[in-house]
């Protein structure tokens, strides 16, 4: 029987891609500076830090690296508080949790505030009995920590709970923990898609017919239970 979900949220619930993609650009444009082709793309493999030092040392920039990360922090935050977009059918599924009971919380490796911000803005954080980040719990998702700490708060056991995550690292992370996988398309992790499919009990490559879902999914949960 399916007890509790936990859902991951940049690639999962929010179609956060854009921003992250196009951070530096952004960042850039408001100081009137024109961005080289491919710089979203340059900059996505890298922390803010040396995301920071990248754009001194090619556009020649006089702000310190303090200065321009608090710059790019504060575009992050006007995106996920007032544009970043749920992916599509992600409320359906929310509200069918919801309609059966089924509790939720969020396990996140990002910023607490961002996420609540978008959520909140977007009229679904309610759904989500708490929020859990990797920078409280004290570990990343190569750990199963996160998810131990939603469970507990969830009162559900692993093996009667899903996660639902897009990047393969967490849904190895989760599965060899005895949680139920679900693992979601996003394009961050299409270079990992089969890994993906081949590891996930259940592969989405969107938030569609819930039914068919949820049937399979306590198929799974009954047959390994």
């Amino acid at each position: 029987m399916i007890r509790g979900v936990i859902f991951d949220v940049d690639g999962v619930l929010l179609n956060s891609m854009p921003v992250w993609e196009n951070l530096g650009e952004i960042y850039l444009e408001r100081l009137g500076i024109e961005a080289e082709k491919g710089l979203g793309e340059t900059l996505f493999a890298m922390s803010l830090e040396e995301g920071a030092d990248y754009l001194i040392e090619n556009y020649g920039l006089k702000q310190t690296p303090g200065e321009i990360i608090a710059g790019l922090n504060r575009e992050v935050q006007d995106f996920y508080g007032r544009k970043v977009p749920l992916k599509e059918g992600v409320r359906g599924y929310l509200e069918k949790f919801r309609d059966r009971k089924i509790p939720m919380a969020i396990a996140t490796s990002g910023d607490r505030a961002n996420a609540e911000a978008a959520l909140k803005r977007l009229k679904v954080l309610s759904y989500f009995r708490a929020v859990f980040t990797c920078s409280e719990i004290g570990s990343s998702k190569s750990q199963p920590d996160i998810y131990y700490a939603a469970a507990l708060q969830l009162d559900t056991d692993p093996s009667d709970t899903w996660v639902f995550e897009d990047a393969l690292h967490a849904i190895r992370t989760a599965k060899k923990a005895g949680f139920r996988t679900a693992g979601v398309y996003d394009r961050a992790s299409g270079r990992d898609l089969a890994q993906i499919r081949d590891t996930a009990d259940i592969y989405l490559p969107e938030f569609k017919d819930f039914d068919l879902f949820w049937k399979r999914a306590s198929e799974i949960t009954q047959k390994r239970g």
